[in-house]
């Protein structure tokens, strides 16, 4: 293994690690604010269909918490396809909104990261 391949590894490990913290950011804001998502999600049927993951357990949680940034994030997708209410997005809690957002963008970034990673680890390229 030439020293490319190791920092290439390393880089790797650091996003697994980013990605466990993510996941327990987001069992946290689930057990402390799961009740309060649902409740500014209740006249939307996606927020209905959120509220059935509450009993799921650990990934049942992480379900509505990915759900709900998904929601949040994306909000005129899921109001132009009419499962989101307007209502619902403008009497979210705007401090939960960016952290939902942030939530949402952060998978997304760590998930690219990875893929990058593994596609550079793979490729012939760092090969010596």
């Amino acid at each position: 293994m030439n020293s490319a391949e190791l920092v290439i590894g390393g880089l790797c490990g650091v996003v697994i690690i980013l990605m466990i913290i993510w996941i327990w950011t987001a069992l946290y804001i689930a057990r402390l604010k799961m009740d309060l998502i649902l409740e500014h999600l209740k006249d939307s049927s996606a927020g209905t269909r959120l509220a059935a993951l509450k009993h799921g357990g650990a990934w049942g949680r992480l379900l509505l918490v990915g759900g709900a940034s998904g929601l949040v994030t994306f909000a005129n997708f899921y109001i132009r396809r009419g499962t989101l209410s307007t209502n619902d997005v403008k009497n979210f809690p705007s401090s939960l909104k960016q952290t939902l957002v942030l939530m949402q963008w952060s998978a997304v970034g760590l998930l690219s990261l990875m893929a990058v990673l593994v596609a550079l680890g793979k490729s012939g390229i760092l090969k010596a």
